[in-house]
């Protein structure tokens, strides 16, 4: 069993703990109040963060790669420079890409789907992609390591992706438009 599943089932077993505890004697079949479920709520998240934090952690040293990590959790490396124009919000990114899951299995390549093209800004692709783009210039190289908050959430992407997958991205930036 995974961390992430162990992680779960504490904290369901915690949750229920503070539940059963909370109500009155008098009051048995009373349901917690929104405060306090928002609470639980809250701390399941964030132990989900930690966890996913950890298990990126525990990916890149496995790999000995150098990543830089943002604000919003994305871990990026541009491994290779290339001297083209830098990327801004409202350009056409085309890119050469491939997907894979922590686990090594590839899920997504421009070899198999063609090169991809999308706005900058404008949505329709993960968040930790278009912010990762915008580091980049035409000619870089670079990999994205993207927690499930910046790729496709808890649901995945209903093909091939599985729910609260971290995904990471090899890409190259070989035009804008």
């Amino acid at each position: 069993m995974n961390k992430t599943k162990i992680l779960f089932i504490l904290v369901l077993i915690i949750s229920c703990l503070i539940f059963a505890c909370s109500n009155d004697s008098n009051e048995k079949n009373k349901l917690p109040d929104r405060k306090t479920i928002e609470e639980v709520l809250m701390g399941t998240n964030i132990l989900m963060l930690e966890v996913e934090d950890e298990d990126i952690d525990d990916f890149v040293r496995r790999y000995g790669w150098d990543v830089n990590k943002t604000g919003s959790g994305l871990r990026y490396d541009i491994y290779h420079k290339g001297d083209g124009e830098k990327a801004k919000e409202d350009q056409t990114a085309v890119i050469n890409y491939s997907v894979r899951l922590l686990t090594g299995d590839l899920i997504y390549s421009s070899k198999e789907e063609g090169e991809k093209l999308f706005r900058v800004g404008r949505g329709g692709v993960e968040s930790g992609l278009e912010e990762g783009i915008l580091k980049m210039r035409v000619g870089d190289k670079a990999r994205f390591i993207m927690p499930p908050h910046l790729a496709h959430g808890f649901p995945g992407d209903g093909i091939k992706i599985p729910k609260r997958a971290t995904i990471v991205y090899d890409v190259e930036l070989i035009g804008l438009k």
